[in-house]
């Protein structure tokens, strides 16, 4: 079985196992089919080269002064030579046929369309692990704004902030822009973290929490800028700018309006930047799930039952950021070596006790603030406070029957209680 195929104009014969996405999902599915069966045919599409990498470092790399490189645990050819899979890389799956169970591909790595290769394989059973994407508003153009969601970008982010200090906008603090913020500002730079809510991590728990949050990413130097909008980025490339920002980044921001949230103290402003940073929020692409035909959304992901991790669609079966498990997603790192099990198990069919989902237990990355939540939150709903100290902060959230649904522990780190 050969580990890496160069994609060619041809109709395959049935593949076996296709599992389309390279990401940690996608390889945690075949270590788990490998421990089961070490014959079956899998195949491995990828539209990179299927590095295997740890993608949670990427939020705390660059104060490491880690290159992309150095978080590459094994190359996709070496990984899938190990693994004995066939590995089509570089290369994009543009359609799913369900009733005929083929995909069809085109080469990622085309330039013109004259010489790209198609090619159609066919599958017994297909695994979706491609990840979501993320979210860029309108105001964000994605030539001008950086994510770090991918280790390629990730890579050429890292080339541009080697050259020394400087100032980076971070556009959303959700739990990735906020570790990233710190990330940063541990390398050396200037951040600057925008945000639509008042405080860092307001989708997800109650303010009392959050301000905890705020008081300690503005105790570093961080910049933060709660309850605006972004409005627009632009280069600055001429005109009466001084010479030093000329091939820099100006971010305008607005007071953004809510009904808890009056805006008459806030102003609007502008900010010279060198870099911008998008943590929006992620989304799936619906190429796939609809040309699948199975049940699907743009937010959440594609549904999947939960004891099987199947989709609404025959043999094809869907795990990691692009899955949803009764209308929540689920992009968490912890689950996935449970879900992979379940599905080697039922793809070779062997009997199995079915997956149960938990919710992992999170914790935020930053060493500024200790930050840990279990259960699934919301920032709304009846947060009761069980413990409230200079030191540390728990609630816990009631469900309708009084029972603790979530809870988040918040603590100041030694130093910072001092």
């Amino acid at each position: 079985m050969s580990s890496e195929t160069m994609l060619s104009s041809t109709t395959a014969e049935s593949k076996g196992i296709v599992i389309i996405g390279a990401g940690l999902a996608g390889w945690h599915v075949i270590d788990a089919i490998r421990a089961k069966d070490k014959e079956v045919a899998i195949t491995l599409i990828t539209t990179d080269s299927g590095d295997r990498y740890h993608k949670p470092m990427l939020t705390m790399a660059i104060s490491q002064n880690k290159q992309a490189s150095d978080l590459v645990r094994a190359t996709g050819a070496a990984a899938a030579e190990a693994a004995q899979v066939t590995l089509i890389a570089n290369t994009q799956v543009t359609d799913i046929d369900a009733a005929a169970q083929t995909v069809q591909l085109i080469s990622a790595l085309r330039s013109d369309p004259v010489y790209t290769n198609y090619a159609t394989i066919s599958y017994d059973k297909l695994v979706l692990a491609m990840g979501a994407h993320p979210i860029f508003p309108p105001s964000l153009p994605e030539d001008l704004v950086w994510h770090v969601n991918h280790i390629e970008r990730f890579g050429q982010l890292q080339e541009k902030l080697a050259a020394g200090s400087q100032h980076v906008a971070i556009v959303g603090a959700g739990m990735v822009g906020t570790e990233i913020a710190e990330d940063l500002l541990k390398a050396g730079h200037e951040v600057t973290l925008i945000d639509l809510n008042d405080a860092p991590l307001s989708q997800m728990l109650p303010p009392k929490a959050t301000a905890r949050i705020a008081a300690a990413v503005k105790s570093q130097g961080i910049n933060f800028l709660g309850g605006y909008l972004v409005t627009d980025v632009v280069r600055i490339s001429e005109g009466n700018e001084e010479e030093s920002t000329i091939g820099k980044l100006q971010v305008s921001y607005e007071p953004f309006a809510s009904n808890a949230q009056p805006t008459e103290s806030k102003q609007s402003g502008v900010l010279i930047v060198d870099h911008v940073i998008a943590s929006t929020g992620l989304t799936v692409d619906s190429t796939l799930p609809s040309a699948a035909g199975v049940d699907f959304n743009r937010r959440t992901g594609i549904e999947v039952d939960a004891p099987t991790l199947r989709t609404t669609t025959d043999n094809i079966y869907a795990i990691g950021d692009c899955m949803s498990i009764n209308g929540v997603a689920c992009r968490y790192v912890a689950p996935l070596r449970a879900q992979a099990a379940t599905i080697a198990d039922d793809v070779l069919g062997l009997e199995h006790s079915g997956y149960e989902h938990k919710p992992p237990m999170i914790r935020l990355k930053n060493k500024a603030i200790s930050v840990m939540v279990t259960g699934v939150t919301q920032a709304a709903g009846n947060w009761q406070v069980a413990t409230e100290t200079d030191d540390e902060l728990v609630m816990n959230l009631l469900d309708d029957s009084g029972e603790v649904s979530a809870t988040v522990t918040i603590k100041a780190p030694p130093m910072a209680s001092a």
